[in-house]
C-alpha cells in the first residue's frame, strides 16, 4: 500500500524545488534543484493524476450513499464506479514503480564490451554479429556509438571491441545484456553441415565522469605503441596507440583506433568505467544478502542467453523467455521485447522485495 504521507512529502518536496529554482540562485545550486526536481516531476505528476482520481471516486462514493440520487444520474455513477476504481489501481501500480529504489547509474551513457569466447573464429565472428545488433538498437534509440577499440578476428568479426554509447538511460536499458552470450549454428567455414556452439562475453559498464571516479596523475602508467592491424589499416600511421594501467587495479586498456591525443581520451573513458563498475560490483556484493533481484546481478561468468540458429530461436535463460524471431533480434530490431521483459521482471523482483521486508 502507499503511504498517502509519503507522497504528500514528495509533493511537498517539489513544491519547495519549484519555489526555490524560481528565487534566481547561483548557477551551481541550480544545477542541483533542477537535478533533484527532473527525478521528482515524474512521480508527482502520477501522484497528482491518482490524488484526482480518488477525488473523483470519494466523490461517486458519497453520490451513491445518497439514497435520494437515483434514475439515471445513479446509472451513470455505477458505470463509472468501475473504471476510475481501475485508474486508481493503475496509478498506484505505476507510482510504487516509480518510487522503487533506482540504480544511479541508470541515466548514464554506457561503455560497451564484447569479447569473444570459446568457439575461436566462429566466436569472433558471433563476437561481430552482436556489436552490429547493439549498434543498430541504439542507432534506433537515437543514440550515439563510437567505437573505442577493436582487435579483429582472423577472418572477421572481433577478438574484442569496446564502444562508447551516449544517450539519456541507455545503461538502465542495456545493463541487464552483461554476461555470455551462446550462439548455436553451423559456421561458414564448416563443411559438414554441423552445428557448432561458440560464445562471447558482453559487459555493459555505466559510463563514468571525473566527479564519479577520481583517477590520480601518478596512479596511471601510458605507454604509446605502433598501431597495427589486419588489412593494412594502420600500415604506414605514425605511433598512435595508447595502453594505459592502472597501478592499484592492475587493469589495462588499450585504445588504437584514431590519433595518439583521442586514443588517450578513449583509453581514459574506458578505464574510468571500468572503475567506477568495480565501485558499483563491491558495492553490490556488500548488500548482496538483502538483495533478491536476479536479474541485474551482473555477473558476466553467467551464461544469459543462447541464439539457436537452426530453430531461429533466442532463449533468455534468466527469465524464462523463448522468442522464435531471431532473424529481428539480432538485426536489433526485436531486442526491445527482450529488454521490456527484462526490467518487468527486475521491477517484480524489487516489488516482492520490498514487501517481504
Amino acid at each position: 500500500m502507499l503511504d498517502p504521507s509519503k507522497l504528500d512529502q514528495l509533493t511537498s518536496r517539489f513544491e519547495t524545488l519549484e519555489t526555490q529554482m524560481a528565487a534566481n540562485p547561483d548557477a551551481d545550486t541550480y544545477v542541483a534543484l533542477a537535478s533533484e526536481y527532473s527525478g521528482l516531476e515524474p512521480v508527482v505528476g502520477k501522484i497528482r493524476e491518482l490524488q484526482a482520481a480518488q477525488a473523483s471516486l470519494a466523490g461517486l462514493d458519497e453520490m451513491l450513499a445518497d439514497k435520494t440520487i437515483d434514475g439515471e444520474m445513479r446509472e451513470m455513477a455505477e458505470a463509472e464506479y468501475p473504471e476510475l476504481q481501475e485508474t486508481v489501481e493503475r496509478l498506484s501500480g505505476e507510482i510504487r514503480l516509480l518510487l522503487l529504489p533506482r540504480d544511479k547509474a541508470d541515466d548514464k551513457s554506457a561503455v560497451l564490451e564484447i569479447r569473444a569466447g570459446t568457439g575461436g573464429s566462429e566466436a569472433a565472428l558471433f563476437a561481430g554479429d552482436l556489436f552490429r545488433m547493439y549498434e543498430r538498437h541504439a542507432l534506433e534509440k537515437g543514440w550515439k556509438v563510437e567505437v573505442l577499440s577493436a582487435s579483429e578476428g582472423d577472418v572477421g568479426g572481433y577478438k574484442e571491441i569496446v564502444a562508447s554509447i551516449s544517450g539519456k538511460g541507455v545503461f538502465a536499458r542495456l545493463k541487464f545484456e552483461s554476461g555470455v552470450h551462446r550462439v548455436q549454428r553451423v559456421p561458414e567455414t564448416e563443411a559438414g553441415g554441423r552445428v557448432h556452439t561458440s560464445a562471447a562475453t558482453v559487459a555493459v559498464l555505466p559510463e563514468a565522469e571525473d566527479i564519479d571516479i577520481e583517477i590520480k596523475p601518478e596512479d596511471i602508467r601510458i605507454d604509446t605503441m605502433r598501431a597495427s592491424g589486419a588489412g593494412g589499416q594502420h600500415v604506414n600511421t605514425t605511433d598512435s596507440a595508447v595502453r594505459i594501467t592502472h597501478l592499484p587495479t592492475g587493469i589495462v586498456v588499450t585504445s588504437s583506433e584514431k590519433s595518439q591525443h583521442q586514443n588517450r581520451a578513449s583509453a581514459m573513458k574506458t578505464l574510468r568505467a571500468r572503475l567506477y563498475d568495480m565501485e558499483r560490483q563491491k558495492a553490490d556484493e556488500e548488500r548482496a544478502s538483502s538483495r533478491k533481484c536476479q536479474v541485474g546481478s551482473g555477473d558476466r561468468s553467467e551464461r544469459i542467453r543462447t541464439y539457436n540458429f537452426p530453430q531461429g530461436r533466442v532463449t533468455d535463460h534468466r527469465i524464462g523467455l523463448t522468442l522464435y524471431k531471431l532473424d529481428r533480434i539480432i538485426q536489433g530490431e526485436g531486442l526491445d521485447e527482450i529488454i521490456d521483459a527484462l526490467v518487468t521482471d527486475h521491477q517484480a523482483s524489487l516489488l516482492a522485495a520490498e514487501e517481504d521486508a
